[in-house]
């Protein structure tokens, strides 16, 4: 598909006219060649904004995990990262979509646009009520594992606050991603660049919130014991309404019957960063693992997410399912082409990579504002948590290019089986790597104090 842009400028002495300058922009390639400052405008803002959210998302955990909820039924905590990771990947794909349909011009129309709207929002709801029940079971069964007490009351609190609350946040956050990609559209911004760190962002604050809130109100009602059951029953209820109102779209019940399986696996994936973050969470050694968890798996999300709706996007609008442009035939792609070419992709990699760093310090530090000296602060620290950020952030935007090859390949949606499994991939990177990092600095702080003690031992009186 070509798509031709005409830019006229007009030039005005006063009010008489005295000539005007012509210039025609055409693209065979059906999307309008984006240069690497306005790729970083677009993105930078967005990204920061998001972590912020997500830095006021890892203040809640850390507040939160004290609460007698998250104290009395441990597997609330191993539930964040999943319920958090499935928020993100049912929002950031519901926002690639919509940004997909946008800048291919399935929402110009009025008619067409309530019906992909509707669809997309049906679909959401669904995928939240069923995985949100899922995640529950695995953090059951993880707790399980880990020979955690469970009674029914328990088990019943634990399903219930993760249904509601999966469900509460696909409303809310698909109602406002449908507002972003619309805005954008009207302002002539690609949503793939705002879109989809938005969602992420605020999915994690507005889903953590409500799930202490919901959480927190069951543990007060305990004992009324058909209240977390019916709950659970009445929202899965609910669920033929959805697919009804669903089936206006015929692609979109193609999700419903072959989606699935993406979403889970990232589930479980990120299952078990959140086993890695509740066995670790209350260890004196990794004091500031809750603050930092939700930064370093969403600013990762986010810049995945990114790269692979504008990947998609780019196949959407000059290929057909099944069949690659000639310059990405290759399957496993040089690393070198991923980062280093002039191709419209690998520059917004080279973006996406060189804001890793920046936006990294630039969290830390307002973190410490904000936590003062209960965090720590060593140089040793900071620098092992950077390359962590940078590792996980090259992986996965490597990772990215391979996964959306292989799946157009394979005549599949991109934005719907690429984004699960990458946002649950950073979710695992992030909470092992930071892990990891809290305990090599953790272990170099006691080899030093160790050394000290020793040398003033060995000091002859």
């Amino acid at each position: 598909m070509a798509v031709t842009q005409l830019n006229l400028e007009f030039r005005f002495q006063g009010k008489k006219f005295r000539g005007f300058s012509c210039e025609l922009i055409r693209s065979p390639r059906g999307v309008f060649p984006e240069t690497f400052f306005t790729t970083a405008c677009q993105v930078t803002v967005p990204v920061l904004l998001s972590g912020l959210g997500m830095m006021a998302a890892g203040l809640v955990i850390n507040t939160v995990q004290h609460w007698p909820v998250f104290v009395e039924v441990k597997a609330l905590m191993t539930l964040v990262p999943p319920l958090v990771g499935l928020k993100g990947n049912l929002e950031m794909t519901l926002a690639s979509r919509l940004s997909t349909a946008a800048n291919t011009g399935q929402i110009d129309d009025p008619q067409e646009k309530h019906r992909v709207i509707s669809s997309n929002l049906a679909v959401v709801q669904v995928q939240a009520t069923i995985v949100g029940l899922l995640a529950a079971m695995a953090a059951l069964l993880l707790g399980a594992l880990a020979r955690e007490e469970l009674d029914l009351t328990k088990i019943t609190l634990l399903c219930a606050s993760s249904v509601l609350s999966a469900f509460l946040a696909a409303f809310a956050l698909g109602m406002l991603m449908v507002c972003i990609v619309v805005g954008a559209r009207k302002l002539r911004v690609n949503p793939d660049n705002i879109a989809t760190p938005i969602a992420a962002s605020l999915g994690d604050l507005i889903t953590l919130s409500i799930l202490a809130l919901v959480s927190s109100f069951f543990y007060r009602h305990r004992d009324t014991w058909y209240l977390s059951p019916l709950v659970c029953i009445g929202f899965m209820a609910l669920i033929p309404l959805w697919i009804l109102i669903a089936k206006q779209n015929p692609s979109i019940m193609d999700i419903l019957k072959f989606g699935w399986f993406p979403i889970i696996l990232a589930m479980v994936i990120s299952s078990f960063g959140g086993l890695i973050l509740s066995k670790t969470i209350s260890k004196h050694q990794y004091k500031g693992m809750a603050i930092f968890t939700p930064v370093i798996c969403g600013v990762g999300g986010n810049l995945v997410a990114i790269q692979t709706s504008r990947i998609s996007t780019y196949l959407h609008m000059w290929s057909t399912p099944g069949v690659l442009p000639l310059q990405m035939k290759r399957f496993c792609p040089n690393p070198c082409s991923t980062f280093c070419t002039s191709e419209i992709n690998s520059r917004s990699a080279r973006v996406l990579l060189f804001l890793v760093v920046p936006g990294h310090l630039i969290f830390f530090y307002i973190i410490y504002l904000v936590e003062g000296q209960s965090l720590t602060n060593s140089k040793t620290f900071m620098g092992l948590y950077l390359l962590a950020g940078l590792i996980q952030v090259t992986i996965l935007l490597y990772l990215a290019e391979v996964m959306v090859r292989l799946t157009w390949r394979q005549a599949l949606d991109p934005d719907n089986h690429c984004i699960p499994y990458l946002t649950g991939l950073g979710d695992l990177l992030g909470t092992g790597l930071l892990a990891l990092c809290f305990l090599i600095d953790w272990l170099l702080r006691s080899k030093g104090e160790l050394g000290g003690i020793s040398e003033l031992v060995s000091v002859p009186p």
